[in-house]
């Protein structure tokens, strides 16, 4: 009589964790990808699988087409670890005719635990870890900018000398963890007291950085929202307390400072490179403010091969941008040069990585050259940039009447 093969464990009760276990059959499961609370937006699953060594795991997740971006599926696969250090890739297929669109992946990990996720996850306990390492470094200020709804710190930190208000923001949207990794990789050259381009950076700039505008949401393993079910990057017009506490205090403190620069980081789902997208639509467009966007562009272009400019968003026609959104407001409300950095779930197929993708440590590498770009970029502006310039005027002008 042969010995029953002992089912599989599944949990995801942690730090990000988010899966539905519709069935377990050994080394098989059937899952599904909970809704953000109190929203509609679902896509991010993190969980760890349990009694695995060895075995050959077949981990389908169905309802994919009725997700968010279901067009992020196709070509996708699975990020998976054994340590929760090094992330690689699961191979992953997805029919769009099963089972209302199913994602199979199959993994054999050697250890009694492996992790699988959307994207390598950044916890908040290793957010803590970067905020209290990058508060310890010389010349770093940190400032607690709010309180989300869930009574979590709205964390930023503040160095450099310089004249020119930078400010670097992340993880609006909490499932695009690679926008924290890109921050980890940010602080780690600004705080760097030999590296230098950090040297050139703090000299000229006094930055502003919140590693992760929506800890409510990283915590509870949402996709897109914060506590109460609100997409962040459509509060940017009019944020309250009650719905929006994350966007008014980075926005009231913005409004402190002023901007002259500004970069929100994200990632995309279905574009499967990075890019960015620009202001265009504006009601303010000034094409000077327009080609500071575009030069930065081009000098991050020609940096790197893990960025282009080929695709991307479709750019706002004329006076109708969408002012909800941070990048278009941080332009208006500031004369700003703003824009929104994107990076993929998936491999970048100009410059293919099979084990991991896009990654950790190349949303690291990428923060490096987006900085060093921005060294270039100020170069080139001599000692002001336009966006500089004009931003001292409208503060001169009685702050716009925006405050």
């Amino acid at each position: 009589m042969s010995e029953r093969v002992s089912d599989i464990r599944i949990d995801a009760q942690f730090d990000s964790g988010n899966i539905e276990v519709l069935e377990v059959k050994g080394a098989s499961a059937t899952l599904a990808i909970p809704r953000d609370h109190m929203s509609e937006f679902r896509q991010w699953f993190h969980f760890r699988v349990a009694g695995a060594r060895g075995r050959e795991l077949t981990l389908t997740i169905t309802g994919l087409n009725d997700t968010a971006y279901p067009g992020g599926w196709p070509g996708y696969d699975a990020v998976v670890s054994e340590d929760r250090e090094y992330w690689g890739r699961a191979p992953s297929s997805f029919d769009k005719e099963a089972d209302g669109g199913a994602l199979t992946i199959r993994y054999r990990p050697d250890s009694d635990i492996v992790f699988f996720a959307y994207f390598a996850p950044f916890s908040m306990e290793r957010h803590h870890d970067l905020i209290a390492a990058a508060a310890a470094s010389p010349g770093v200020e940190y400032r607690c900018l709010g309180t989300t709804l869930d009574g979590q710190p709205i964390d930023c930190l503040e160095l450099g000398e310089g004249g020119q208000q930078v400010w670097l923001y992340a993880r609006q949207h909490p499932g695009e963890s690679m926008a924290e990794w890109w921050m980890e990789g940010a602080l780690e050259v600004l705080t760097d007291p030999a590296d230098p381009v950090a040297m050139g950076l703090r000299r000229l700039c006094r930055f502003h950085i919140v590693p992760n505008c929506n800890p409510d949401g990283s915590r509870r393993g949402h996709l897109r929202t914060n506590a109460v079910g609100v997409n962040l990057n459509r509060e940017w017009h009019e944020p309250t307390p009650e719905k929006s506490p994350e966007v008014l205090a980075v926005r009231d403190a913005m409004d402190e400072t002023g901007v002259d620069f500004a970069m929100d980081v994200h990632g995309d789902e279905a574009i499967p490179v990075a890019f960015l997208a620009g202001f265009e639509g504006i009601p303010s467009w000034q094409d000077e403010q327009g080609e500071g966007f575009y030069r930065y562009q081009r000098i991050l272009d020609r940096r790197t091969p893990d960025f282009q400019t080929e695709q991307g968003y479709a750019k706002s026609k004329p006076g109708a941008a969408n002012l909800t959104m941070s990048t278009n407001q941080v332009a208006e409300r500031f004369g700003a040069v703003a824009m929104t950095l994107e990076m993929p779930f998936k491999d970048n197929p100009a410059a293919p990585e099979p084990a991991q993708g896009w990654s950790p440590e190349r949303s690291k590498l990428l923060a490096r050259d987006c900085l060093a770009a921005l060294l270039e970029w100020l170069g080139d502006t001599t000692t002001e940039s336009p966006a500089a310039r004009a931003t001292a005027e409208t503060w001169q002008d009685d702050e716009r009447g925006r405050s």
